[in-house]
């Protein structure tokens, strides 16, 4: 049986390291958008996933979270099938939690245009540590 001395030096010399690629991995491209046929009726979608990856773009280790789109479309609806490949393009991604809702509000708001988003990505804890980021859109009054 292993000491914890015997683990700790296995520990500090393990050089594991993981392939990460960067944000021009990131797959805006495949998103899609559909007309709204009801524009003067505002309403507010709500799409939820719970399979959400990226990688630290330092240890490459995953960080998993919850991902919640909420918004009130202009014109546009959002694709969704679509939206599930662009969220895969994000599985081997080295990015930082802030910056990774950032992208993805920045993407979604450049396809389908819409009246407001609100875009909440809870993070899985992990080492001890629990981050959520809220980030929000509202398009200019006209």
């Amino acid at each position: 049986m292993a000491k914890v001395e015997d683990l700790r030096e296995a520990y500090s010399s393990l050089e594991h390291s993981y392939e990460t690629r960067g944000e021009e991995a990131i797959d805006a491209s495949c998103l899609l958008a559909f007309d709204y046929e009801y524009p003067q009726q505002e309403c507010e979608i709500a799409i939820d996933s719970d399979e959400f990856t990226a990688v630290c773009p330092w240890t490459g280790l995953p960080d998993f979270g919850t991902l919640t789109v909420r918004y009130v479309p202009q014109g546009k609806l959002l694709e969704l099938k679509s939206f599930k490949y662009y969220l895969l393009s994000y599985r081997q991604v080295g990015i930082v939690q802030e910056h990774a809702a950032n992208r993805i509000l920045r993407d979604l708001v450049a396809v389908c245009q819409p009246r407001r988003m609100a875009l909440p990505l809870d993070y899985k804890t992990r080492g001890g540590l629990h981050t959520a980021v809220d980030i929000t859109y509202h398009a200019a009054e006209v």
